[in-house]
């Protein structure tokens, strides 16, 4: 290749040459021109005879070489051009793969918080982002296409047409997959949302119960549950209701401020029936005879005296499990027993009358039956107390409302002359000893 070079001579020529060159101040011009290889330099050069002297070959060969260059020089383009392009998609997959990363980690951070209201970004923005590549990726594919169409003396190589197409084919593949996790993840995102939004709604309607009752109450009371319902006559149409029902349950707790001084016997403070059993749970005191407890018409004696006209706390546990009871008065524990309608579930839906006791679901009330005095803290649970809570209770350190039926002013209907008034339970019992 080098022989087809010839290198240069500088000649000095005078004022009158016709070969194109610089001007001097004298008119003397420097000529460049070609000569063969070998030649003795020292020895004048014919500038004229050899430019015309130029045979057709040596034009052709000529050509060829520069053809060749621009050949040369256009591939070393292409191939850097395809250098940068094979980076910029290794750079697009990385950036898809570590925001695929960071989408999942602060996800996964945001669902660890507890917040309510904070709902999860819908994905929807990254699919059209993930799109959005992948079409620009595909029109570089297209005009990396048309570049070897366009280029002349040249072949694209094939090596990195189909390395490109895998990288393109790989890159699709994972976008498939990291939008098909997106969709899942949106489903699982709805669904959680609906679950909270759920327990929420439910937690807002509780609190919306409470407020109303609280507004409904009696403003004369300084808290809804600081009343007493007072029965001050034997009768069969004086009585209180409780507006709330029982579940199905298979243990309670009943506890209640009693003050009486009624006799013989104090009479029903408080029973519940249902359907198919009037006396479904039923404390009494009748006559001469102890106070009782009775479940599913089934009877057991409680050893308990309330009836010297002052306030005191009872609270009567019972439990399906062997039918085992116990009944406590000012906080302590009296008396024990089981085999009281053993694996008996509680029926739910019945009626809670306060001072009668009901030979029908709410009514046909006997006047003999009928409890004389003053009742307060009415509270129900579905479970077996502990001793210590019971206590705490009586004592005035704890308040604990049942969970089954609350003393609420809202909650308590009185009849036939029944009243409702103010009490603070503490002061007064401290008052009465």
């Amino acid at each position: 290749m080098r022989a087809l070079f010839v290198p240069l001579l500088l000649v000095y020529a005078s004022g009158s040459g016709k070969v194109a060159g610089a001007s001097g101040p004298k008119g003397n011009r420097f000529v460049c021109t070609a000569v063969p290889a070998g030649t003795d330099l020292s020895c004048p050069v014919d500038t004229s005879s050899r430019v015309q002297s130029t045979s057709p070959q040596e034009e052709e060969l000529r050509n060829t070489i520069i053809q060749l260059r621009e050949t040369i020089l256009q591939q070393k383009e292409t191939i850097v051009s395809q250098q940068g392009t094979i980076k910029e998609l290794n750079s697009k997959l990385a950036r898809c793969e570590a925001d695929a990363k960071s989408r999942g980690s602060a996800r996964r951070k945001d669902y660890s918080k507890n917040t309510m209201g904070d709902l999860p970004r819908d994905p929807t923005e990254t699919v059209e982002q993930l799109g959005k590549t992948m079409q620009s990726l595909k029109g570089r594919l297209e005009n990396l296409e048309q570049l070897r169409v366009n280029t002349s003396g040249g072949t694209f190589p094939n090596e990195l047409k189909d390395l490109l197409k895998r990288r393109l084919t790989d890159l699709e593949s994972q976008l498939l997959t990291r939008v098909l996790e997106l969709e899942e993840e949106k489903s699982q995102l709805y669904n959680e949302t609906a679950t909270h939004r759920q327990r929420t709604e439910n937690t807002l309607n509780s609190l919306l119960e409470r407020i109303t009752e609280l507004e409904k109450s009696n403003n004369a009371f300084k808290s809804p549950e600081d009343f007493k319902v007072s029965l001050p006559l034997r009768t069969n149409y004086l009585y209180g209701r409780i507006k709330k029902s029982l579940p199905e349950m298979y243990a309670f707790t009943v506890c209640m401020w009693l003050k009486s001084s009624a006799s013989p016997g104090i009479g029903t403070p408080f029973s519940y029936g249902v359907p198919g059993q009037a006396n479904e749970i039923v404390l009494i005191e009748w006559g001469n005879s102890p106070m009782e407890l009775l479940v599913n018409d089934k009877v057991a004696q409680l050893p308990l005296s309330v009836s010297d006209g002052r306030w005191h706390h009872i609270c009567i546990t019972w439990t399906t499990r062997d039918g085992f009871w116990e009944a406590y008065q000012d906080g302590e524990r009296l008396g024990t027993g089981e085999n009281l309608a053993p694996w008996h579930p509680i029926k739910p839906g019945g009626v809670i009358i306060l001072g009668q006791e009901q030979d029908i679901v709410g009514g046909r009330f006997d006047a003999t039956q009928a409890f004389v005095g003053e009742l307060s803290h009415f509270n129900m649970w579905d479970r077996v107390l502990r001793p210590v809570d019971i206590s705490a209770m009586a004592n005035c350190s704890a308040y604990m409302p049942g969970n089954v039926v609350p003393w609420v002013d809202a909650n308590v209907e009185v009849f036939g002359g029944a009243t409702k008034a103010a009490l603070e339970i503490c002061e007064d019992r401290l008052f009465d000893s």
